[in-house]
């Protein structure tokens, strides 16, 4: 949808401020380093999930002013000639790197680094932040709902109520990475390949004299799908009898077996037992039950905890839009400077703690026990540290220093991989279905304890020593 839209001006006007205030005190060319992290993870959940890269490797493909961005950039009255060529001339040149897609991703860790000349670095905050942000939210709201399903699939229902047609189309692939088995949305199937599903709405059905001829005609139309909406009127007088009715005769002669009813109201856990009874004693205990109708982690975890005996969820506006946390809160601050071929390293204060920033060019490192398989801890480093797997390392409390631990027999891995070199794209492309399974396997390598929706367990994030070092130094120096 977006390969014809030119998206540079989407930026907050002081990007642009500060690039004119850049390029007029000759520091267009300096070398800076930008990390985007997040401080919260949403729903009070042990882990997020990051989304979001490809769509960013796209902008950052495209990223030029042409001639009417020119012009509007004129009309303001603000920018000089020469600031204007410029940008007309603009070309991407900074190395970036971001942690894989699918990946678990905790707060403070950098996510996404940028290194490049000032004004391209700064330049570029808006969409990063965008992009990253509502992908890795939509993303991780998904996979506690999919969590919550204890292995059944989950739909994603959602296009309707999403924030905008950019919400409904890249929340549905956002969802699927984070574990649902597809969406409602069309266009998402075609161009991120996201399986997309549906059979009727209960206009369908009130199209017709009566509900029964409406079964009729949806089975004679697609006989090999079969999937009726009972709730229209009544879901256990009028609509399951109906549909077996409709089975009986329509499918039947036909050699053909029913695919799922669908129930998109009242009580999921009475109506689901109920209609599993009259489809088992009908003949049709193949006949999914699939259950709609503003549900959410907390509802599936509950109606699956009463026995309810849905087979497949269809969520909608509590997925897409993350109703109960709509906003994931990633930021996007410098980190350091080059002078002379050194990186000085910058930090910022608040009075708010969780405000300070991580100072300098850094990697994230995610350590395994090697013998469960499961990740103990990550470490932030500063970007030439190497982690050695196996080689006893002392984690240590980045504010209770006195708390440490040594740890072994482990295998550690570095998280942020190269998606541009020198403005070149070096992204490995990976399909849709390859990031949903990485994300599945990533989330399986946590801890269950971290997997809790209530309290969970604190996953480990520490510093290393140097890079513990550099905060403590410029803390005491300001």
């Amino acid at each position: 949808m977006k390969k014809d839209i030119n998206l540079t001006m989407l930026m907050d006007f002081y990007e642009l401020t500060m690039a004119k205030g850049y390029f007029s005190n000759g520091m267009k060319d300096t070398v800076t380093y930008f990390d985007m992290f997040f401080r919260k993870i949403p729903d009070g959940g042990g882990f997020a999930i990051m989304a979001g890269v490809e769509q960013l490797v796209d902008y950052l493909r495209t990223l030029k002013f042409d001639d009417e961005d020119i012009e509007y950039l004129r009309s303001k009255k603000i920018f000089d000639e020469e600031f204007l060529s410029y940008l007309r001339d603009f070309k991407f040149t900074c190395d970036v790197w971001a942690v894989p897609e699918g990946t678990p991703i905790f707060p403070g860790e950098p996510i996404v680094v940028v290194r490049g000349p000032a004004i391209e670095a700064q330049m570029i905050e808006t969409m990063v932040l965008l992009t990253i942000n509502h992908q890795s939210l939509i993303a991780t709201k998904s996979n506690r709902i999919v969590r919550a399903a204890q292995g059944r699939p989950v739909m994603e229902f959602g296009s309707r109520r999403a924030q905008g047609y950019d919400g409904a189309i890249y929340g549905a692939r956002a969802a699927y990475i984070g574990g649902c088995m597809g969406t409602a949305c069309t266009i998402s199937e075609r161009d991120f390949g996201v399986p997309a599903t549906g059979t009727m709405a209960h206009s369908w059905i009130q199209m017709f004299p009566t509900e029964l001829d409406a079964f009729r005609a949806y089975a004679r139309t697609y006989p090999d799908n079969c999937a009726f909406l009972v709730d229209t009127y009544n879901v256990l007088k009028s609509g399951i009898p109906n549909a077996i009715k409709v089975f009986d005769e329509e499918l039947k002669p036909r050699g053909c077996r029913p695919k799922s009813i669908r129930i998109d109201s009242g009580d999921m856990t009475y109506l689901s037992k109920k209609a599993r009874k009259m489809l088992d004693d009908a003949g049709y205990p193949d006949c999914k039950i699939i259950a709609s109708n503003a549900l959410d982690e907390y509802i599936i975890r509950d109606i699956i905890m009463q026995g309810a005996q849905i087979d497949i969820f269809g969520v909608g506006e509590r997925l897409i839009t993350s109703r109960s946390e709509p906003v994931f809160g990633g930021v996007y601050k410098l980190v350091g400077v080059e002078s002379d071929g050194e990186i000085i390293p910058k930090i910022k204060l608040s009075e708010n703690i969780e405000k300070i920033t991580l100072p300098g060019f850094k990697q994230v490192w995610r350590l395994f026990d090697n013998e469960s398989g499961k990740a103990m801890a990550d470490v932030i480093t500063l970007h030439d540290e190497v982690i050695e797997s196996n080689v006893p390392y002392e984690l240590f409390h980045p504010e209770h220093t006195w708390k440490r631990k040594t740890i072994e027999n482990f295998t550690a891995r570095p998280l942020l991989e190269k998606i541009y070199d020198k403005g070149q794209c070096v992204y490995k492309d990976r399909t849709i279905e390859e990031i949903r399974d990485y994300c599945a396997q990533s989330t399986d390598e946590l801890w269950a304890e971290v997997c809790r929706f209530e309290n969970p367990h604190k996953y480990i994030v520490d510093l290393s020593e140097k890079l513990w070092t550099v905060r403590k130094n410029l803390l005491d120096a300001h």
